[in-house]
């Protein structure tokens, strides 16, 4: 079959990947760019000891390989496809990493696992893994944005697994310097590991949700870019054509909307996704973080105590409330979170996943006096993690408090000392404070790093 012309999509798609290593970023990008990397690696250490990340470290041991880069939490070094698989895993162990609401994806955990481990590979500085890391997001989120994500997502695929396939492919890429004429390569080899089932949802030990959001996406990547750098071809051109991507994922007859390939360079270059990603400021799942804000602003404003208080009424959108509504797991739980905030006043990284305490008589007294409702207008107005807590109290008033805006998303985004102060806390009991400490001051002057390696002795176990 001869080959046919190149869509423009591609062409500008390509020639800004293939280009985005060798292209400065605006300083408020730089900025950004630090909080997301950081606050990943500050995901991947916690995530290091929990059962997610145990699993993916003791399985990368058994693996082998040329060593290439760090497993972060242990001393393996391995291929940079396998420490990308294991890293992706740890960085979604738990529900600390960061979230783009418009994609609908967890783009850090599968994009800065395969940029680190790429970069270790090819000894890069620390301005280009910046830079790769910024790509990462702009083409991973764009791709779900092109799909319509929340449509795409009642259609029964999984935004998570796509969007972060793409953008650590792009990243990976970029990092292993491939031209023009192999990032469209590198495009249709990410396209045909591209896959996603929502059924994750039901994984209740996270070890399968820690793969299909961050480590498949991040292996998938780093593979896609170490095959095509080591001569690979493929089809020229994946997003147009006869079955191309794009034609394969058409839910127009299930949503009414064609796929929309221009948004994948729509202000390319322009506006930077990574300026529009969340970072959580409470370790736990992304519908919880609207009903504690609001939960922790009641208390300090009220001086509430857990004695004052007989019934909790907590609004989200109605698929938060699905995936929150008294799970087994204490950080994804809504009603046991809400009950422990108002015991301890706050919710601490500890708190969020001690076990034990879902057992404890006063938190389960307490919390079976939350009531979970999802809300049709909250749904409405999704992407945005709104939520609404009721405290109806023993004296017979009642306080309310809507958040629209959560702290740490882009509409409210968190300063560098807050970023700072969770990542330091997430990784001092695991690192030691003094080189917590230190590996929070490299990052943020990260781009002076002339080689990545230099990262290793802080990220090692």
């Amino acid at each position: 079959m001869p080959s046919l012309p190149v869509s423009p999509v591609m062409r500008q798609l390509a020639t800004y990947i293939a280009k985005a290593i060798s292209k400065p970023l605006p300083k408020p990008v730089i900025e950004k760019t630090k909080h997301h990397l950081l606050d990943t690696l500050a995901a991947m250490v916690s995530g290091s000891r929990l059962l997610p990340g145990l699993k993916a470290i003791s399985y990368a041991k058994t693996l082998g390989g040329k060593k290439e880069a760090l497993v972060i939490g242990s001393r393996l070094i391995t291929t940079a496809e396998h420490a990308a698989l294991a890293n992706g895993m740890l960085a979604h162990a738990d529900e600390t990493d960061d979230s783009h609401a418009p994609s609908l994806t967890h783009p850090g955990c599968g994009i800065v696992p395969a940029a680190l481990a790429m970069a270790e590979r090819e000894l890069a500085t620390g301005t280009q893994l910046l830079r790769a890391v910024a790509l990462g997001y702009d083409v991973g989120c764009r791709v779900t944005m092109a799909l319509h994500a929340y449509d795409f997502r009642e259609a029964g695929h999984s935004t998570h697994s796509f969007g972060p396939n793409f953008g650590a492919a792009a990243a990976a890429g970029a990092l292993a310097g491939l031209g023009y004429d192999q990032v469209r390569h590198l495009l249709s080899y990410a396209a045909q590991q591209c896959s996603g089932i929502s059924c994750w949802m039901r994984d209740e030990e996270h070890i399968e949700k820690a793969f299909d959001f961050g480590g498949m996406p991040a292996r998938n990547g780093v593979a896609a870019a170490a095959m095509v750098a080591h001569g690979f071809t493929g089809v020229e051109d994946v997003f147009s054509g006869e079955r191309n991507f794009f034609v394969a994922y058409d839910e127009t007859r299930r949503i009414g909307k064609a796929p929309e390939p221009q948004r994948l360079v729509h202000d390319l270059g322009t506006t930077y996704e990574i300026m529009n990603t969340n970072i959580k400021r409470w370790s736990v799942g992304s519908p919880i973080q609207a009903p504690l804000d609001a939960l922790l602003e009641l208390i300090r404003a009220h001086d509430i105590k857990a004695a004052d208080v007989d019934r909790v009424v907590v609004r989200v959108a109605h698929q938060g409330a699905n995936t929150t509504n008294n799970r087994n797991m204490p950080d994804i739980c809504m009603q046991h979170l809400c009950a422990v905030m108002l015991i301890d006043g706050i919710i601490t990284f500890e708190s969020a996943h001690d076990e034990k305490r879902m057992k404890n008589r006063r938190v389960l007294d307490l919390r079976q006096r939350v009531e979970l409702h999802g809300d049709d207008a909250l749904t409405r107005a999704m992407p945005s993690r709104q939520g609404i807590v009721e405290l109806r109290l023993k004296d017979g008033s009642r306080l309310n408090k809507h958040v629209k805006a959560v702290r740490g998303t882009a509409q409210n985004p968190m300063s560098r000392a807050e970023v700072d102060e969770k990542c330091y806390h997430l990784m001092a009991p695991i690192l030691g404070k003094r080189r917590a400490r230190k590996l929070c001051d490299t990052v943020w002057a990260i781009d002076k790093l002339g080689n990545i390696r230099t990262l290793r002795p802080l990220l090692r176990a």
